[in-house]
């Protein structure tokens, strides 16, 4: 097993249970200590987990806490990808896409440059260059402009009076988490008053979320889960997080992911 995905393993194991420990992590991976340590040390470095004697916790289970776009951009990455391959089948050529900011659409927007005609309407410079950087795609791109934050979203009155104009087919939106109480919410107050923005400048909402960020609660609510069109998750699901969005959601889609167990 690499170490990227003896780390992804060590991740899930300390979101699933709240904290894990360095023996238990060992034995369950047929490594030594030292390497699990060796793991744990690099987690903590991109603020993942926090260690603590014997084992790890998670980092940044307050509801204000809001890692940057690195640390992100390489979690799940299996799952993030089935979850884009799914959005992608949705666009059309010459549809108006709204894109929020977030590791999992600026995955989604890789796929979009090959769809002729569309104009991509996105508060995230990370999305943007996307498009930019290829001058062989065949796209409109607006940038809403605003204050940056450390996930790399654009915000604030510059971004919300920008999309407060916009009439888009469809909007594909990253969240920080969701619950059945809270809804769809972020850890930044001013992207969740962005976000809103973009919501109500689209015909149709579709939420792009892995299964990491089932009961995570950020401190602002976006939407509540019926205000989602469709919810796009990956397969690793367990029967009742299904069972509870298939009742609270309108369309539910389940993503195979290379990551999920055969």
């Amino acid at each position: 097993m690499l170490a990227a995905q003896r780390q992804t393993a060590i991740l899930d194991a300390v979101r699933r249970d709240g904290a894990a420990r360095v023996a238990r992590l060992a034995e369950e991976l047929s490594v030594s200590e030292m390497t699990i340590r060796r793991d744990l040390d690099a987690l903590a470095a991109d603020g993942l987990v926090a260690k603590v004697h014997g084992g790890a916790t998670l980092a940044g289970n307050n509801s204000t806490y809001e890692p940057g776009f690195t640390a992100k951009s390489d979690q799940q990455r299996p799952e993030k990808a089935a979850i884009a391959a799914a959005a992608a089948e949705m666009v059309q050529p010459g549809m108006a896409v709204g894109l929020s900011a977030g590791t999992t659409t600026w995955t989604l927007a890789q796929l979009l440059k090959t769809v002729p005609g569309i104009t991509v309407v996105t508060n995230s410079i990370r999305v943007a260059n996307v498009f930019h950087d290829d001058p062989g795609t065949d796209q409109t791109i607006v940038l809403t402009g605003g204050v940056r934050t450390p996930s790399d979203a654009l915000v604030g009155p510059v971004a919300a009076q920008t999309l407060q104009s916009m009439h888009l087919d469809i909007v594909f939106m990253g969240v920080h988490g969701f619950d059945i109480r809270a809804g769809f919410t972020t850890p930044n107050l001013l992207e969740a008053d962005t976000d809103r923005e973009l919501v109500k400048a689209g015909r149709r909402l579709v939420v792009l979320a892995d299964h990491t960020k089932v009961g995570v609660i950020g401190i602002s609510t976006i939407a509540t889960l019926d205000q989602a069109d469709a919810v796009i998750v990956d397969d690793a699901l367990d029967p009742g997080q299904r069972a509870m969005l298939e009742e609270h959601v309108q369309h539910l889609i389940t993503a195979p992911s290379k990551a999920s167990p055969s």
